[in-house]
């Protein structure tokens, strides 16, 4: 039996609620000179218990929420959003920004790199994009997977460059949806809250100057197996608390798993965990009943995320030094 199991993830959930909303408090009023917080919520565990810690710090008052779904956008999750709103009894807006992206090309650019793949591709079809590789110790490479109006399944290989350009079409989604939290946030003087988990966090899974642009990251430290546990000790509804993670950024249902990660997520905190803390590969092969080489193609896939994405954290790099504004 080993001793990596699920349960190096426990913590003192009522500790940390008081922790990291001690921190909110401090951060808003004498970091940023703010008076609330400014959280989008999906509908989806990471913005959801976000939302509910910043109410815990700060009050509902002093939290401003927006839904904003668009045209690929799942029904249950403004459906799980507004539960979650009514739950905190936060002030709540919903915009879609369909008309937005439809504006400034956002579906036009990523069906047409749809059709390069799938030339058939039109009304009625639906679509996502699948990883496949990294988890197995091969190059990361996409797939296409569409479904026609009559429900057949058809997959392609998908070109870099039409990859590159579906990515950044979609892309497009997460800085509308920024734009409108900090303009919420310029006029009630709020800051912005940024959702993402650890996991994300780490292996760079945001949009830079979309979803990962924000003032403060309450849950970035946090495992996606804590959030989930955050969210029942915080009492939070059932539809919000059972929520499968996707990406619900395109017209089919997708997985994280399927588009980034190399492992559903339960697996993927566990792998990420024992790479933290110098846990051997075969460790995690017995503790994921999968073969050390398959647990060293996990780690080296983790390694190789940090290494390219490594730039999304990084602010704007200087050609030259203004050391008035050194810390």
């Amino acid at each position: 039996m080993s001793s990596l199991d699920r349960h190096v993830l426990d913590i003192d959930y009522e500790q940390e609620a008081d922790r990291i909303c001690a921190r909110l408090r401090e951060i808003t009023a004498r970091q940023l000179h703010r008076r609330g917080l400014v959280v989008a919520i999906s509908g989806g565990i990471d913005s959801s218990v976000s939302c509910a810690l910043a109410v815990r710090a700060l009050g509902p008052d002093r939290v401003f929420t927006l839904i904003l779904p668009e045209q690929d956008s799942s029904d249950d999750s403004a459906a799980r959003a507004t539960i979650l709103a009514t739950h905190l009894g936060v002030r709540t807006e919903t915009v879609d920004i369909a008309p937005a992206l439809d504006a400034i090309g956002c579906y036009r650019a990523r069906d047409a790199a749809v059709r390069n793949t799938l030339p058939e591709y039109g009304e009625g079809w639906k679509f996502k994009i699948v990883i496949d590789g990294g988890s197995e110790g091969r190059i990361n490479r996409f797939k296409l997977i569409a479904q026609d109006p009559a429900g057949e399944i058809i997959e392609r290989d998908l070109a870099l460059a039409d990859y590159l350009t579906i990515v950044a079409a979609t892309n497009f989604k997460q800085r509308i949806r920024k734009t409108l939290e900090y303009f919420h946030a310029d006029r009630l003087n709020y800051g912005v809250v940024g959702t993402p988990n650890r996991v994300e966090y780490d292996q760079g899974f945001f949009v830079k100057n979309g979803d990962g642009s924000a003032d403060v990251k309450p849950i970035a430290h946090l495992y996606k197996s804590q959030v989930y546990g955050m969210a029942r000790h915080l009492g939070l509804p059932e539809r919000v608390c059972a929520a499968i993670p996707t990406t619900d950024t395109y017209s089919l249902s997708q997985g994280q798993d399927e588009f980034y990660f190399a492992l559903p997520y339960q697996q993927m905190d566990l792998a990420l965990w024992a790479l933290n803390h110098g846990r051997p590969a075969s460790e995690l092969a017995t503790a994921l009943h999968i073969s050390p080489a398959q647990a060293e193609a996990v780690f080296e896939d983790i390694r190789n995320k940090r290494r390219t994405t490594r730039y999304l954290h990084l602010p704007p790099v200087l050609a030259g030094d203004v050391p008035e504004l050194d810390d």
